[in-house]
């Protein structure tokens, strides 16, 4: 499990003062990239060793809205990985993880910069092993 914290900003609202529901896929990225940083793996990274991780589905349940002002705390955990897919599962929390405001997910796949399926058991062991080792 990974947590990462995000400020909630105004440009993320909308006119009812709450943060537009599109925001949270993106704060599902920002910590899925903190995550990767934190298991040795920064995204930039692998994009340099021609390694991407597209998007192939992603999916949020709202519970109760953030607002601007507040900050998060973004919970990612490694639901699955098989060695060619990838499935995260977040909790967006209050900042003092008290009251889960969004659960969510999304699953991804590992392509090469042509964007040709790859295994990252196959041609990046240390990856691969640091993923399985956060699977919970």
């Amino acid at each position: 499990m990974s947590l990462y914290y995000h400020k909630v900003q105004y440009y993320e609202t909308d006119m009812m003062q709450i943060v537009h529901h599109s925001n949270y896929i993106r704060w599902f990225e920002e910590a899925r990239t903190d995550m990767l940083d934190k298991i040795g793996f920064p995204y930039a990274k692998l994009e340099e060793d021609g390694i991407l991780i597209p998007v192939l589905s992603a999916e949020a349940e709202y519970k109760k809205v953030c607002k601007f002002g507040e900050t998060v705390c973004i919970e990612t955990t490694v639901a699955g990985y098989s060695g060619v897919k990838l499935r995260l599962n977040y909790k967006i929390w209050d900042e003092t993880r008290s009251e889960v405001r969004t659960v969510g997910s999304s699953s991804h796949c590992f392509v090469d910069s042509s964007f040709r399926p790859i295994s990252p058991r196959r041609c990046y062991a240390s990856l691969d092993e640091a993923l399985r080792g956060t699977v919970e």
